[in-house]
């Protein structure tokens, strides 16, 4: 099949170092990673040749990656909670603190973030609430074989609406794109929503792409 006509989710899944190049042209592998590249590509207007060089790069000298989807569920679950719960809880609350820095002392500024220290905190809210339901009730069921299509339907319900505020986010950091002599405070703030944003798109992409998708391989 030509890489053209594969998936953004099915990319993400099997080349090593994708996601980065979906980021770099602002192609979404989670909640839109059912279409395939070329639609992707075309509803974005990116240049088709630059990304097929940059994936074909990719392929060629990229370093093995785990295969999550052949790994023990209860693994994937581990991963999950050490590589994005944990640090959504760590990183969110200091992006808000930046936030609020920022609003007020650059607030008389056009490129001033505003509304942004209120939306990432609602956003803290929500994931919290989400986190701690997958943690509670889906992950365990998931660990024992169980794939209960209502929880899971909720939470891919909520993934949709994380997609959202992040959409929100980015619009409200001005694509991160930073004033003539921002400050180091500005710059870090920047520097951290974008990073969330990386994060928490990968978080849903393993998410909805393999661990709540039914297979053989058990924990």
């Amino acid at each position: 099949m030509s890489i053209l006509n594969q998936s953004l989710a099915e990319l993400a899944i099997n080349v090593g170092g994708a996601t980065r190049v979906f980021h770099q042209y602002g192609l979404d592998f989670c909640c839109a990673g059912q279409q395939t590249l070329a639609e992707a590509l075309q509803r974005r207007g990116v240049d088709e040749k630059a990304v097929l060089t940059a994936l074909d790069n990719l392929a060629q000298c990229r370093q093995p990656e785990p295969d999550w989807s052949q790994q023990p569920v209860a693994d994937l679950v581990q991963h999950i909670l050490d590589r994005f719960h944990d640090k959504h809880r760590r990183q969110m609350p200091e992006l808000i603190r930046l936030a609020q820095r920022v609003e007020t002392v650059h607030q008389a500024s056009p490129d001033c973030p505003s509304g942004l220290a209120e939306h990432l905190t609602l956003m803290l809210d929500e994931l919290e609430s989400h986190m701690l339901k997958e943690e509670q009730i889906l992950f365990p069921m998931l660990i024992n074989g169980m794939y209960p299509q209502g929880p899971i339907n909720v939470m891919l319900e909520d993934h949709l609406e994380h997609g959202q505020a992040l959409e929100k986010m980015v619009m409200l950091a001005h694509h991160f794109i930073l004033p003539e002599g921002a400050c180091n405070s500005w710059r870090a703030l920047y520097a951290g929503v974008q990073e969330l944003k990386e994060d928490l798109m990968e978080h849903i992409h393993l998410e909805n792409h393999i661990l709540f998708v039914p297979r053989h391989v058990k924990a």
